[in-house]
């Protein structure tokens, strides 16, 4: 289960109360997770324990995503307004410049965070913000495609789906190269949490003038990007190498858009590596 935590957010008509729903486990140095658009904190779980060997990680569920509500009324699901309510709840759990490790939107944000200078250091596994104006549509009109899906799907059917290898490749391959790998319960919690997400459209309408410009100098910066990634190309690592001229840049064979489950060890050692 989640703890919770709340606190407050300006905004144009006075603060605002926000709730984000976490899990924290492990001791060393703080290392915040951020999951992608539609997905929720759980999908971390495959490196928690081994990234939890060595750091204190705190796994978010983003506003309006997983168990976290949808941000209230006067707060856009926008990148400022998000970063805002991450770095709101890095002062209430104390956490003094987390290493910071995002995947997708996560990885925007958590790039935006170091921009910002509000964290040690930044994994970013397929960011983002790094799209051609073809590659985005493309990108926003699969994830529309499998939130519609997973919405239209009833809850036996995506359970009867999931006790198999096929039907986890059905309801998993756009994010997953190795989808057989993912347990049905987890299959089933992640197409739940898509079709549920409070916060999906919002977000996805703001990211439409989305794009990643600017350097993040002073701190250490990881891009990595798995070679079978189906949503944002792996093309678009260059991209971020050229804007982030000194990040690391990674290959992860074999993985796709969501790496984590592909290659559980391998994306560990990339965000330890990186968050020393």
């Amino acid at each position: 289960m989640a703890d919770t935590v709340s606190f407050t957010v300006p905004s144009s008509h006075g603060p605002r109360t926000v709730t984000l729903a976490y899990r924290r486990v492990g001791s060393g140095a703080p290392l915040l997770l951020l999951h992608g658009i539609g997905h929720h904190r759980q999908a971390w779980d495959p490196v928690v324990g081994l990234l939890a060997a060595e750091r204190d990680v705190i796994a978010v569920d983003l506003p309006g995503f997983g168990e976290s509500p949808a941000l209230p009324e006067g707060l856009a699901h926008d990148l400022a307004t998000t970063n805002a309510a991450l770095a709101a709840l890095c002062k209430t759990l104390e956490l003094d410049r987390p290493h910071v490790a995002g995947n997708s939107l996560g990885g925007l944000l958590a790039l935006e965070l170091g921009r910002e200078k509000l964290v040690r250091s930044v994994t970013a596994l397929s960011p983002a913000g790094f799209w051609s104006p073809v590659e985005r549509r493309y990108a926003f009109g699969l994830l529309t495609a499998m939130r519609q899906a997973a919405r239209s799907m009833p809850l036996p059917m995506i359970e009867r789906l999931s006790r198999s290898a096929a039907g986890r490749s059905v309801l998993t391959s756009s994010i997953y190269a190795r989808p057989a790998r993912r347990s049905p319960e987890a299959v089933v919690a992640e197409t739940l949490a898509l079709a549920r997400a409070e916060g999906f459209t919002e977000t996805l309408r703001a990211g439409a003038s989305v794009q990643f410009t600017d350097d993040v100098p002073g701190l250490p910066v990881t891009v990595a990007w798995g070679t079978r990634d189906r949503i944002l190309v792996r093309r678009q690592g260059v991209r971020a190498k050229q804007i982030i001229p000194r990040a690391r840049l990674v290959r992860l064979p074999g993985c796709g858009h969501v790496p984590m489950n592909d290659d559980p060890a391998l994306v560990a050692r990339v965000i330890l590596d990186g968050s020393r």
